[in-house]
């Protein structure tokens, strides 16, 4: 509620949605990092801002700040701050983490202090990015986001996810991606290159066409809490369940059961949301829709 109060203040069209990391990923993040403990895990609970520029990004990350530099003893404690924007990663992600440890006095609630939750801060156009990254991956198998290795995938891929976020920085008068061209000339000629050896644009466009939203249930229910969504990517189909406040018992039953019939089956994700709409998760979380209508959008501004 915090998140959504300040992100709606600085602006107004600002998507906000809340989730729990899904038992593939949390499973595939400890083997990647064995050292790691379930208990260290900073984003097993995660609150994501979506907002429309990369100012409004700096002005919602500042306005944390100033709370923090006001009051530090107030409200959650801030646990560490990740800025992959002014720092991004090599595979190209980028955005602002911010990591809190719950803190309550209140009896109700004084059993989650300590938990942990990361507050992940993006720009539409670097959330275009982070959802073309994982509809690729689901479609291909590249594991470019959370493979079990470092540096897994298709180099082709892995270069080009590169050089289209240092593109995006570029765009946003930011910090380059390391090892991405500095001349603006080189990055749009290389990724040019690279995108049309992997026909980018022609494959993200086929995912969604024909893509079965028949079963979007979410729509009838206005009073809707959290939606649970389910795509089969064998099926090509899409199935929201919504769920109202008194039913969030039966919605994390529901979800842990598809999660555990599905654990070795790759074709079908879910993930359990809290937006404000159906509209709202659209926004949030295209990649269940195989949307990459703003990456393609993007992609084609930077090579035509």
């Amino acid at each position: 509620m915090t998140l959504k109060g300040r992100a709606k203040r600085v602006d107004a069209n600002a998507i906000v949605a809340q989730r729990i990391k899904r038992l593939p990923s949390i499973q595939a993040k400890l083997r990647r990092e064995p050292q790691m403990k379930l208990t260290q895990m900073q984003d097993i609970g995660g609150c994501r801002a979506v907002v429309s520029s990369i100012r409004s990004v700096d002005r919602l990350v500042k306005a944390y700040q100033e709370a923090k530099a006001k009051n530090p003893g107030r409200g959650h404690e801030q646990a560490s701050v990740k800025d992959y924007i002014t720092n991004p990663k090599p595979d190209g992600y980028r955005g602002v983490h911010l990591v809190y440890k719950y803190r309550s006095g209140s009896a109700k609630h004084r059993s989650y202090n300590e938990q942990k939750i990361e507050i992940q801060i993006r720009s539409r156009l670097q959330h275009a990015w982070a959802t073309a990254v994982e509809i690729v991956d689901a479609f291909t198998g590249q594991a470019l986001k959370s493979g079990l290795k470092i540096n897994s995938g298709d180099p082709r891929w892995r270069r080009f996810f590169a050089l289209m976020s240092s593109a995006i920085a570029v765009r946003e008068k930011r910090v380059p991606v390391p090892g991405a061209p500095l001349s603006e000339v080189k990055l749009k000629n290389e990724l040019r290159a690279v995108s049309k050896s992997l026909k980018v644009v022609d494959l993200l466009s086929s995912l969604s066409t024909g893509l079965d939203l028949g079963q979007e249930l979410g729509q009838k229910h206005p009073d809707t809490t959290v939606y649970l969504v389910v795509l089969n990517l064998k099926e090509r189909n899409v199935r929201v369940l919504a769920f109202n406040k008194d039913e969030l018992p039966l919605a994390n039953e529901e979800y842990l059961k598809i999660e555990k019939e599905n654990q070795d089956n790759p074709d079908v994700l879910a993930v359990l949301v809290a937006v404000e709409s159906m509209k709202a998760l659209r926004t949030a979380y295209p990649n269940y829709y195989l949307d990459s209508k703003e990456f393609i959008k993007a992609l084609n501004k930077v090579i035509s």
